[in-house]
């Protein structure tokens, strides 16, 4: 049974919704994937806190347009699923991992804010390193000179108690 006017315009509006707040959109094919796989394709992207979105295509091509993502519409074909996040890396990323582990889920393309993007890039993108990432490596290297800083001055101190030593163990 199909969708009367009143649930598709809600589709519509939440897609919209989706599209206009989202950073990040990956484009799949999903074909053959069972439900089960599909649930817990969904349960890992929510927890990189990205969606998974399986929409009628004509649907999806609405609520794509005076959106940032609008250039997508011509990837809409076929059995198509939606992953999207705030987050600039987190649907790619979820979604290329189930990918690799799993043949029948494909990615089609996405886009990165208007940047659109391809299957290679969409890869590019889920290797990036997350944004906590970033900021550990960040801070490491910010607390890298203050910790050199500190050898280096503790170095005259160790070299002035080996000459002592050796004075003393002279003597």
């Amino acid at each position: 049974m199909g969708m009367n006017r009143e649930e598709k315009s809600e589709e519509i509006k939440a897609l919209n919704e989706r599209f206009s707040n989202d950073e990040l959109v990956v484009v799949t094919h999903y074909s053959g994937l069972s439900v089960s796989e599909l649930t817990d394709l969904r349960g890992k992207l929510r927890e990189e806190g990205a969606s998974y979105k399986v929409t009628k295509n004509s649907l999806a091509k609405i609520a794509l347009k005076d959106t940032k993502f609008e250039a997508l519409d011509k990837l809409f074909s076929g059995p198509v699923g939606v992953a999207s996040s705030v987050d600039s890396v987190a649907a790619a990323r979820a979604a290329y991992k189930f990918a690799k582990g799993n043949d029948k889920l494909v990615i089609v393309g996405g886009a990165l804010g208007d940047m659109i993007l391809d299957a290679k890039g969409v890869e590019a993108i889920a290797k990036l390193p997350s944004l906590d990432e970033l900021r550990s490596k960040l801070i490491g290297l910010l607390q890298a000179p203050a910790q050199k800083i500190a050898s280096i001055t503790a170095a005259p101190a160790r070299e002035l108690v080996g000459v002592t030593k050796a004075y003393g163990e002279k003597s």
